[in-house]
């Protein structure tokens, strides 16, 4: 079975990140999308509310299994999980940059390849925390990320004039 790990923290998940993670599933027998926590980052959604987006926004795609990451390297985890590659999108020449050397240090540690898909050229522009802050603004994101995180997105919105408030 070829097997393939796809990380990220997906604060939210979005639909570049959707079309990276289909065009994986075309490639590989399973597709592992890893839910991370980076502890210096500040979450909107939990651990917990973001492997539900994964689950319910992934639910019709064959081959792909969404769970948390855990702790420790993601070397390690794939060999863990018998991952032979990474699967990373790519937006641009400065992501290219960026993940190149954890690529090349994978690689050494485990033996993991990285596959690079470029990003479709509509989705080039988007970001988990480009979404955020658009949101957080005011602005329309409904095109640009699934329906289950929009309702979550809106649900944990502040009303704009409470009861009881002038």
């Amino acid at each position: 079975m070829r097997r393939a790990v796809c990380p990220g923290s997906f604060d939210p998940i979005h639909n570049g990140h959707l079309e990276v993670i289909a065009r994986a599933a075309s490639l590989f027998d399973e597709v592992i999308v890893a839910v991370s926590t980076n502890y210096a980052k500040k979450y909107r959604f939990s651990l917990d509310e973001r492997l539900d987006m994964a689950r319910e926004t992934l639910a019709s795609l064959r081959g792909i299994v969404v769970e948390p990451v855990g702790e420790g390297l993601l070397a390690e985890y794939c060999r863990n999980r018998g991952a032979t590659a990474i699967v990373k999108g790519l937006r641009s020449s400065s992501d290219f940059d960026y993940e190149l050397p954890m690529a090349t240090m994978n690689r050494q540690l485990t033996g993991v390849e990285t596959v690079f898909i470029p990003a479709e050229g509509h989705y080039l522009h988007l970001s988990s925390t480009l979404i955020k802050e658009v949101f957080s603004l005011g602005g329309d994101v409904s095109e640009f990320i699934p329906k289950s995180v929009l309702r979550r997105l809106r649900s944990g919105e502040p009303e704009k004039n409470p009861p009881g408030r002038g």
